[in-house]
């Protein structure tokens, strides 16, 4: 009976209650994703809302670990591993938690179930209080239960588990909170990029600008001066120190985003000059957010290889809290570097263009030429600065502030401010950069078509590749007539499909001129015509 009173000797009115608090918590929490879904859908916000239906299916994981972790307890429990072996790669050494007394112990063990004992001084004897008291303090001192033998303890005891089921709760909890802040502050630093949006359309709406014919001086245009001209800009090293120490200010410019925006629409829809750039950037980024918001496998094997070196006396998490610090500054000076080659590509193979200064977007200025890298590497950064405070709170909730686990003060205080820097930079400054600066790539994602034209394109490319199938197989068959047959039936229906695909697009007011599209994990790869030549 060291475990607790069962339900035998528990009164009916304490579980009738507190199954009603579980399950009204529960139904409320499923109404409000409910009723968030429908206002979504309703809203039409489908990339958020499917990044919710990305939130309930963590909830399901983590509803599926904590049943395994119940069910398990028992025969986990049962399993029993030497003390010598118990006794290496400890959290804390059992030198100074021989040093705490008994009972500071249990006054600091855990704040969910800091009324444990109060309840069974009601429920038992007083002699019989003591006697679990004593019960408990020799098993939470040797670590056995009683179900292994001499010189043998339980591989994972009760309370052990306990406290397990409770970190990845809080952990799942934190990550999907703080990616939610960082991408609604994120979000609120470009939606003040509407503002110049909203400026270079009543521009170009100008008759007198675009009649206007003008030539652009390449070494004097804005863009040129800022990112490629002046102190080491144009010399290896120094462009990248000047990177690094721009994306902590003024990180994307009014000219910036300009020059950009041009070059996105005059590689990828010079049919609609109007194109409203900044309206797909947003778009794309609501998409994104249901990759970010997830814990994918890669992470959860992070977790097991952070949670194996937290070793009394390494500072493991210490320095664990460097990796999102490094990575974040990586990427964000990487996404400035980016910039700094587009105008670098000008500068050198034009003295002044017709028109305006154009940029032309490539998958060469990324790592590994594959700009949704960034996302991943920012998805890792949020989580491993997640697992840094969730472990924070935890430990801080579950064993108080000074436990052994959370180490000396001279280790938590550089944690937490690494933790806010991290927070603060990835909000205002890395996701900026990576919404605006990742549309450079020689792709552009599907978010730039409406949602009905998505699904049409979807839709045509299913069936292209479901009759070029059906092809195949009718040749391999070597029937010359029915071979004939398909292929002109195949002929007439591809073309249908893409008449169809083609008259889709026509619906967006001539956004994109569909000549040839192919879609593939998230982006569309354009036919690309021979860019004009405007540049003297």
């Amino acid at each position: 009976m060291a475990g607790g009173a069962t339900l035998e000797y528990t009164p009916t009115w304490v579980v009738a209650f507190v199954c009603s608090v579980i399950v009204f918590i529960s139904l409320a929490v499923e109404r409000l994703l409910h009723y968030t879904g429908k206002y979504l859908k309703r809203k039409n916000q489908k990339p958020l809302f499917e990044a919710l239906q990305k939130i309930k299916e963590e909830l399901m994981l983590l509803g599926f670990i904590s049943l395994l972790l119940t069910v398990l307890q028992g025969p986990i429990e049962k399993i029993c591993i030497s003390k010598k072996l118990a006794s290496h790669w400890l959290p804390c050494n059992e030198a100074e938690s021989e040093s705490t007394s008994t009972t500071a112990h249990f006054q600091t063990s855990s704040f969910f179930t800091s009324n444990y004992y109060s309840r069974h001084l009601l429920l038992f004897p007083a002699g019989t209080a003591r006697r679990l008291l004593a019960d408990d303090a020799e098993t939470s001192k040797s670590g056995s239960t009683g179900t292994c033998s001499e010189g043998k303890v339980p591989l994972l005891s009760t309370t052990a588990l306990h406290h397990l089921h409770i970190f990845i709760f809080v952990l799942a909890v934190v990550h999907v909170t703080f990616c939610a802040l960082t991408i609604i502050f994120g979000g609120i630093k470009i939606r003040e990029w509407k503002q110049w949006e909203d400026s270079i359309v009543r521009k170009e709406y100008n008759p007198e600008e675009v009649l206007t014919e003008k030539f652009t001086a390449v070494q004097d245009h804005e863009f040129i001066r800022g990112r490629f001209l002046g102190i080491g800009k144009n010399q290896a090293f120094l462009g990248w120190l000047i990177a690094f120490f721009k994306q902590f200010y003024g990180s994307v410019t009014k000219t910036d985003y300009m020059t950009m925006r041009l070059g996105f629409i005059k590689t990828h829809c010079k049919g609609n000059p109007n194109f409203n750039f900044h309206k797909y950037m947003v778009r794309a980024l609501e998409a994104d957010f249901k990759r970010v918001v997830g814990i994918s496998w890669y992470l959860w094997i992070f977790v097991v290889v952070f949670l194996l070196l937290n070793v009394a006396g390494w500072h493991a998490y210490f320095w664990i809290a460097f990796v999102p610090f490094i990575l974040l500054l990586a990427v964000g000076t990487k996404l400035e570097h980016v910039i700094i080659q587009l105008a670098h590509d000008v500068a050198e193979k034009h003295i002044a263009v017709e028109g305006d200064l154009v940029v032309q977007p490539s998958d060469d200025h990324f790592w590994f030429h594959r700009p949704r890298l960034v996302l991943l590497l920012i998805h890792i950064i949020l989580f491993q600065n997640s697992f840094e405070l969730a472990l924070f709170f935890w430990i801080w909730i579950q064993y108080k502030f000074d436990s052994c686990m959370m180490g000396k003060i001279g280790y938590v205080i550089p944690r937490l401010v690494i933790g806010a820097f991290v927070q603060f930079v990835c909000s205002y400054s890395t996701l900026p950069l990576y919404a605006i600066v990742t549309q450079m790539g020689t792709s552009y994602k599907k978010a730039i078509f409406d949602e009905h034209v998505q699904e049409g394109l979807v839709g045509w490319a299913k069936s292209a590749k479901k009759h070029q199938a059906a092809l195949r197989k009718a040749a391999t068959n070597g029937n010359g007539s029915s071979s004939g047959s398909s292929k002109v039936s195949h002929s007439s229906k591809y073309k249908l499909h893409k008449e169809e695909a083609t008259s889709v697009s026509n619906t967006t007011s001539g956004k994109l001129e569909l000549a040839q599209v192919s879609v593939h994990a998230g982006e569309i790869q354009p036919h690309q015509q021979p860019p004009a030549n405007d540049h003297v």
